[in-house]
C-alpha cells in the first residue's frame, strides 16, 4: 500500500465507518450472474485509459458530485464505486450519500484487486 498522509487516512477511516464495502470477488460473482451491477470508476482520466472493470461507468472523484444526478436520477439505485485501492471511492461514495443517494457502497481494495485476482478489464 502507498504511504498516505495521515490527515488523508483519517477522512477515509471516518467514511468508512458510514459506507459499506463489498469485495472484488463479490461484484465478480455479481457479474458473472449477470446481474445489473451500477459500477463507478471514480479514478482519474489516465486511470481510467489504462484499464477498468468491464461494464463500469467512468465518473472521477473531481466531477462526480457535478454530475452524478445526470447519470443517475433515481437515489434509491445501487451504486457501487471504485477508485485504484478503495480510498478515493470511499470519500466519493460519502459525497453521494450526503447528496440523498442511499445505497452507495465502496468497493474495497479497488481496481488494484480486481486485477490481483486477474478477473478480466476492459481497456
Amino acid at each position: 500500500m502507498k504511504d498516505h498522509a495521515k490527515g488523508f487516512l483519517s477522512l477515509v477511516e471516518d467514511a468508512l465507518k458510514q459506507i459499506p464495502e463489498v469485495d472484488a470477488y463479490q461484484i465478480k460473482e455479481r457479474l458473472d450472474k449477470g446481474e445489473k451491477v451500477n459500477l463507478i470508476d471514480v479514478r482519474e482520466d489516465n486511470e481510467w485509459n489504462l484499464g477498468r472493470i468491464p461494464t463500469a461507468i467512468h465518473l472521477g472523484k473531481g466531477i462526480i458530485e457535478r454530475d452524478i444526478e445526470a447519470v443517475v436520477e433515481d437515489r434509491s439505485t445501487q451504486l457501487i464505486l471504485y477508485c485504484q485501492g478503495g480510498f478515493r471511492s470511499a470519500l466519493a461514495a460519502e459525497s453521494l450519500n450526503k447528496m440523498g443517494y442511499q445505497n452507495v457502497c465502496s468497493m474495497s481494495g479497488g481496481f488494484s484487486a480486481w486485477v490481483g485476482n486477474k478477473f478480466p478489464i476492459s481497456q
